[in-house]
């Protein structure tokens, strides 16, 4: 038995034992005959009320996160072709074909689908037990109140605790960073649709619970209960406050809202902070310590975020395509690494200084080393803003960047034929995923899969974005096993314009500056094994402190002035150490990395910035530029340009006769619902589909 494979079992062992505690918790068994015993042990005058759940739901989660780390810098490092895992991955394939297509949910595979089935079994399992528990043993908190009120109230509360379990579950999605999502096999751009989802039913069970408390004080005459602020229970007020923010981000998160005015809410979204505050002090310190590590994680990577977007990327050149996008080129360290489909977020301090972007990366670290390339789609305000300044001749501007975030492996490699479809700026994504495969296929004794790419455009000047299939620099001389065919379909034209009426490709070259660094991991190159020494660091130094506050300031309190310590200034304790002993443990280990980063940046030279040029692009000229991965044909030889059509993905699909064939989309919701329909149909068993969505 391998190392690799004794961590995996270590860590489903700590994930199946914490998922029991979960299953545990609303039983009367660990109410009545756990609980006692574990507080009298655990609960100490170092932790008081906080000792049990630090242990049972804090500690496994954070043991996962932190040993996952060296498990992942391991895997980075032992790494292999595995033919094996290629055979492994097809018997299980049929987990990862679509199982469902629906508007609000998307593209659900049986995999999801089953792992949803359960989560909603356990809410339901936790409910019902919290309400068998609680009727049998009805407390009245009110003289003269009926039972049936004492029962509503109690449905209202324990609505509360099912909420507070997707709480447990809600930050782990949106951590780009986490060592989490990577040990089963997910990157945060997949995962953003758990969050939704886990968004809009932990909203739906606040509603319910604050609305049905309302309901309750109104019946018994105890509305004044809306505006307490109780020293020795949960804050009514916080929780009113955390529930009218939590409203206030749910709407504003609509798919509509998101696509038309991603502003509104990318800036109300931003109340998360306010809202996780409130929301704690709502709950107390016991229920924060449930839904702890999902927080602290989510903290760790938004800081280590900030401190890599303090500095300004090295931004080398932009070229302005003819269809209005634009393709960024960085400089970047050679030894940051990243697989294709990975993304960077991109901000513009003059354009505006919060708002982050994310653009899929279209450059493969192994062809261009010290490049690192994205593509931005001239749609909304903000990449109007971005072209235009670019396109004014500015000599330098100014970029921070944050990752790059990606799958830890090249999946797609294992196919025999991949077929890649694409909508629009859905193309972005599988031009590093062409790249990539140029470089595999110069290697000896490596299998590559064929390539048909299908892309869709809407004008012929979209055609210009097939341009950056090859980078500028860089390309193979060679490369003859790999096979690529592309038919694009142009939807609003019938023919090709004329030269008359051609744009221009330009391409523009920025003046380098010794404040501009290249792009590098924000822990430098073994990003994951200072992750884990942060993650450890932090949570030791957090219990340490943590119960030396609680003994030698809290426990005195208690005991020997005989008042009760404010129940919200426990609260305000654990997320006030939570925060210091995460800033001090990051910035540390930042700035001990930072020195590598400096004598990276002291190879700056001020060489003289090239003059803009313009070309009217390989489509619209008798272009001789050869295509790398067949020396003899030239890309425009390979590909065929349809006017005035739509692809029939059906036949497409189905006319793929190899035995595993991939198929990747990328583009609009509608176009990426019906392929998964097509590869779920079980008309052709030989499709394995996969959807690649940044509609976040």
């Amino acid at each position: 038995m391998g190392s690799m494979t004794v961590f995996r079992l270590i860590f489903l062992v700590m994930f199946l034992g914490w998922l029991m505690i979960w299953v545990m918790l609303p039983t009367k068994v660990y109410k009545n005959a756990w609980t006692p015993k574990l507080n009298g042990k655990l609960n100490s005058t170092y932790f008081e009320g906080q000792g049990t759940n630090l242990l049972l739901f804090s500690f496994p989660v954070m043991f996962i996160a932190a040993f996952g780390c060296l498990y992942l810098h391991l895997q980075k490092n032992l790494r292999k072709p595995n033919s094996r895992s290629v055979v492994t991955s097809n018997r299980l394939s049929f987990l990862r074909r679509p199982a469902l297509v629906v508007a609000p949910m998307g593209i659900v595979t049986a995999m999801e689908l089953a792992f949803v089935a359960m989560f909603i079994a356990l809410l339901i399992w936790s409910l019902a037990n919290y309400l068998y528990v609680s009727f049998g043993h009805l407390h009245m908190h009110k003289q003269g109140e009926k039972v049936w009120q004492a029962k509503f109230r109690s449905v209202s509360l324990r609505l509360g605790y099912i909420g507070n379990i997707c709480w447990a579950f809600l930050f782990f999605p949106v951590t780009r960073g986490s060592s989490i999502l990577p040990l089963v096999g997910l990157t945060s751009e997949s995962s953003i649709k758990y969050h939704i989802w886990l968004g809009h039913l932990s909203m739906i069970l606040f509603a319910a619970h604050t609305v049905g408390f309302i309901i309750y004080w109104a019946m018994t005459n105890q509305m004044a209960l809306m505006l307490e602020w109780s020293k020795t229970y949960v804050s009514n007020v916080a929780g009113e406050i955390a529930t009218v923010l939590a409203l206030a981000m749910w709407v504003t998160s609509s798919y509509r809202i998101r696509r038309k005015m991603f502003e509104v809410f990318f800036y109300t979204h931003q109340l998360y902070i306010l809202y996780v505050v409130f929301y704690v002090l709502h709950v107390g310190a016991a229920y924060f310590c449930m839904i702890l590590p999902g927080i602290f994680l989510f903290i760790v990577d938004r800081y280590l975020r900030f401190l890599q977007s303090q500095r300004r990327a090295r931004l080398d050149s932009a070229r302005l395509l003819p269809c209005g996008s634009i393709e960024l080129t960085f400089s970047k360290s050679p030894g940051l690494y990243y697989n294709p489909t990975s993304i960077l977020f991109v901000n513009v301090p003059s354009i505006s200084k919060l708002q982050w972007h994310p653009f899929t990366i279209t450059s493969s670290c192994n062809l261009e080393q010290d490049k690192l390339s994205v593509v931005v789609k001239r749609l909304g305000s903000w990449s109007q803003k971005l072209y235009r300044q670019i396109s004014s001749s500015v000599d330098r501007l100014e970029v921070s960047v944050e990752g790059p975030y990606g799958p830890t492996s090249s999946h797609f490699l294992r196919h025999e034929l991949l077929v890649l479809v694409s909508g629009g700026s859905g193309i972005t994504p599988f031009i590093s995923i062409i790249r990539e495969i140029i470089v595999e296929s110069t290697k000896q004794n490596c299998q590559v899969p064929r390539v048909l790419l299908v892309c869709a455009f809407k004008n012929s000047a979209d055609l210009a974005i097939l341009d950056l299939l090859l980078p500028v620099n860089g390309t193979p001389s060679n490369i003859p096993q790999m096979q690529l065919q592309i038919e694009a379909y142009i939807t609003r034209e019938g023919e090709l314009p004329t030269e008359d009426n051609l744009k221009l490709l330009q391409t523009i070259w920025f003046k380098s500056n010794q404040l501009d660094s290249p792009i590098n991991a924000s822990l430098g190159n073994n990003n994951w094994l200072w992750l884990g020494a942060i993650i450890v660091s932090s949570f030791v130094m957090f219990l340490l402190i943590l119960g030396i506050v609680t003994r030698y300031y809290i426990y005195p309190f208690d005991h020997s002035t005989g008042d009760t310590y404010h129940y919200s200034y426990y609260v305000l304790w654990d997320m006030f150490l939570l925060c210091a002993c995460i800033f001090i443990a990051s910035s540390a280990v930042f700035l001990f990395r930072k020195k590598e980063h400096a004598m990276e940046g002291k190879q700056i030279q001020n060489l003289e910035v090239p003059a803009p040029t313009t070309s009217p692009g390989s489509w619209f000229q008798n272009a001789n530029r050869e295509l790398e991965s067949q020396p003899h044909q030239s890309l425009v030889q390979v590909t065929k340009v349809h006017f005035g059509a739509r692809p029939d993905l059906k036949r497409i699909l189905f006319d793929c006769k190899a035995s595993d064939v991939g198929v990747l989309a990328c583009g609009p919701r509608k176009m990426r619902h019906e392929i998964a329909e097509i590869c779920s149909s079980g008309l052709a068993d030989n499709l394995h589909f996969e959807s690649i969505s940044f509609n976040w």
